[in-house]
């Protein structure tokens, strides 16, 4: 092997096998005089850009300065495109010419690897801060949370657990302005609805300064529900979840109807602040299952 191919195996080790233990390597061979390379060649670096927060990087080979890697990978033509991954050619991308195909492709590597890029770097990072975060919000600390997840906000902004942790912490500490604007232009995502649910249903849950004695006009006149309703907004204003949630329950079981169904709809709303999967919303679930379907 000469010294110039030597150098060149050696500068392919830096630049494309070492990088590719963790990243994804896009690798392009090319030559200056073939037309058909310069076309792709744009397209190659949008994607790799594209893609670079997902751990894709892209490496070019000039196959005439780079023979013997050419012959290393079979090139017999070009534009030759291929994946590499921790020094292994995990596939050819050569048949896809357009940014469709490519990204198609991508995608279906990266869900079979694991390539570690930035975005998952991160998402591994505030993983356990989020976890801190809705810890403290269940404890009812919601100013603390509301710290916590702002800080996370700010290393991950677009992240839609984070959003929906600090809107919902700003919600739990009265401050719902702040709530909502941290929740405009936040992206569609079941965290944000959970969020905005929140919002919708801080807005809708007035507090009552006098709860005493709205409970006792309900226990006098029971099938007064617009009554009922309010003390439901004033308990849950008062974070007594589980009485809300039997006075609600108990309008639905008298007039599911009332009020255009205001009282389930209350109720959904409430199950989504407090998340789906928590058990006191399956039971809760299983009570109004009880009662619509008897």
């Amino acid at each position: 092997m000469s010294a110039a191919d030597k150098e060149s195996v050696e500068a392919f080790k830096r630049d494309v096998i070492e990088p590719s233990m963790t990243n994804l390597v896009i690798l392009d061979f090319w030559a200056e005089w073939c037309g058909p390379c310069k076309a792709l060649s744009p397209l190659l670096e949008k994607v790799a850009a594209d893609y670079a927060a997902k751990g894709v990087m892209l490496a070019k080979v000039d196959v005439d300065a780079n023979k013997a890697i050419a012959a290393q990978f079979r090139v017999q033509s070009i534009p030759t495109v291929y994946a590499v991954f921790q020094g292994q050619l995990v596939a050819d991308l050569t048949p896809a010419r357009t940014e469709a195909q490519l990204t198609k492709a991508l995608d279906q590597i990266l869900k079979q690897l694991p390539v570690q890029g930035e975005a998952q770097s991160l998402e591994a990072e505030i993983e356990p801060l989020i976890t801190m975060g809705e810890e403290v919000l269940g404890a009812g600390d919601a100013e603390r949370a509301a710290g916590i997840f702002a800080q996370i906000v700010e290393m991950a902004p677009g992240n839609p657990a984070a959003i929906s942790g600090h809107a919902r912490a700003l919600v739990a500490a009265g401050r719902i302005d702040e709530a909502e604007a941290t929740l405009e232009g936040a992206p569609d995502d079941p965290a944000i609805e959970r969020a905005r649910s929140a919002l919708t249903l801080a807005r809708d849950a007035k507090p009552v300064e006098d709860l005493s004695g709205l409970a006792a006009e309900v226990a006098a006149h029971p099938d007064d529900h617009e009554k009922r309703f309010a003390l439901a907004g004033g308990l849950m204003a008062a974070g007594d979840r589980d009485a809300a949630a039997d006075h609600l329950l108990h309008i639905v079981a008298a007039d599911r109807d009332w009020n255009d169904g205001a009282a389930r709809a209350q109720l959904l709303k409430l199950f989504d602040v407090v998340g789906v999967m928590d058990p006191w919303v399956s039971a809760q679930r299983r009570r109004l299952s009880a009662i619509l379907f008897t």
